[in-house]
Formats: C-alpha cells, structure tokens, sequence
C-alpha cells in the first residue's frame, strides 16, 4: 500500500513539474502551483507515516522549572499548530514551539509525548502563531553585514524587506534571601535592502537608509500621525510599504 501511495506521489510530482515549465507566469497559475505542491507533500507526508523526513534531530532537553518565565515564543510554552518547510518539504498541521533562547524550533513526536529539536540547516521557514518566521543562513550573508544567523520574523516582505529578532537569555539576581534565576527577552528590528541588512535603532535610522525618500516619507508619516515609539512595527511596516510604492 505505501509503496502505492509514493508511486502515486511520484506521479503527480512528475506532472506537476511538466506543467510547470511550460511558460505559467501569472500570479493565479503561481497560487495553482503552489497549492498543488502542498497537496503532493501532504500526500507524501501521509505515504512514508512515521518515516516522514520531519521525524529527525537531537532529543530537546526542557529547562529547570525553577527558573522565572520561560524560553518561549511569545511565552507560549505549550505546542501550537503550525507549518514548516523542512528538508525541502512543506508540512502542516506540526505541534511547534519556538526556542528563543537556543533558537532552534521544537517538534512533538507522532507518540505525542517526545520532544526533539530539529537541524537548523534544514529549516528553511515556518509559520506560528499568525507570525512567518524565515532562516537566515551563515553562508547567505557577507562579512559585516551587522546581522547574525539565525530565525527571524518576515514582518513585511517587499523590494525592502523589514525582519524582526526575538531573542531570551538566561539571567540571574541577586535577591535579599537567595539567587534568583529568570529569562529576559529583547528584540531587535532589520531592514533587507537589495543583498544588505541594516540593524534599525529607530525612524531616524529607518530613514536613513530610505534616504532617497525621505521627504515623501516624512509627509507620510505626518499625514497618516504614525508614531514610532508607540508601535516600531506597525510603523516600519507601514514606512517600508509607502517606499515600496513611491519605487515603483
């Protein structure tokens, strides 16, 4: 039966490809094709069951309970529903939580009790909690680029993309009685801007490196009263999105 469903796969795998290069460009044929390669993975996905290629990585090793808050993704530490690409597969539907403080992303095993953490490298996306996470490899990046590998939030995606990096770490007190042990968190905001990251302080440095539209920007900013300090990242979304189309 397995050997049925993978030779199935194959198949449709092979006709999709065929129509794909026979010259599709428009944005409905793109949306077709990549609704048809979701289905040809979840088709796969469900053919190869427990050998799927998502079940791989290092055991995950919890934290000490006794240390204050967690290491967690929006301070969710329970598996949520999510997709992600993986060792070049598209799965969906996968109990996830996002490790700031290793940066890795966790995976609950099929027997629903087992924690692994899966390769870095082969994580090439994943959405969680209405966030799109992209990975920014070591080898994509050129020195000095003021970036560091690793997991970021695609807040906006455009010619200029605006990424953000949540971070936590872990960090000890000194109390009155004893040491006290919690994890603090930072985030840290980006601008892609052709093969070039930009680590973003504020609007002034926002601006800055929009520089070629400032004057428009400013009158956006004015007209629309967008404050920067109230809300970076409605703020950058919305600059970055005004630039986007006063480039066009």
């Amino acid at each position: 039966m397995i050997k049925k469903l993978l030779l199935g796969v194959i198949v449709a795998f092979l006709t999709f490809i065929t129509k794909q290069t026979r010259g599709q460009t428009s944005a409905a044929d793109t949306s077709e094709q990549r609704i048809a390669m979701e289905r040809i993975s979840d088709a796969y996905n469900t053919a190869i069951g427990l050998q799927s290629r998502l079940y791989n990585g290092p055991e995950y090793e919890p934290y000490n309970p006794a240390i204050k808050g967690n290491a967690y993704f929006q301070d969710i530490n329970k598996f949520t529903s999510g997709t992600i690409t993986y060792d070049g597969l598209f799965f969906k539907d996968v109990p996830i939580m996002y490790d700031l403080n290793k940066d890795v992303v966790v995976v609950l095993l099929y027997n629903k009790f087992s924690m692994y953490t899966l390769l870095n490298e082969r994580v090439e996306r994943f959405d969680l909690l209405n966030h799109h996470f992209v990975n920014i490899m070591s080898d994509s990046l050129h020195t000095n680029t003021g970036i560091d590998a690793g997991f970021y939030d695609e807040l906006y995606h455009g010619n200029v993309d605006v990424l953000a990096k949540y971070s936590k770490s872990i960090q000890t007190n000194s109390g009155s009685n004893a040491l006290e042990t919690y994890f603090s968190q930072r985030k840290s905001f980006y601008l892609k801007k052709g093969n070039n990251y930009y680590s973003i302080s504020g609007q002034g440095a926002l601006l800055d490196i929009l520089k070629d539209k400032r004057k428009e920007l400013q009158q956006y900013i004015k007209t629309r009263k967008i404050k920067y300090r109230k809300a970076p990242e409605d703020a950058m979304v919305a600059i970055v999105g005004r630039y986007d189309e006063l480039s066009r």
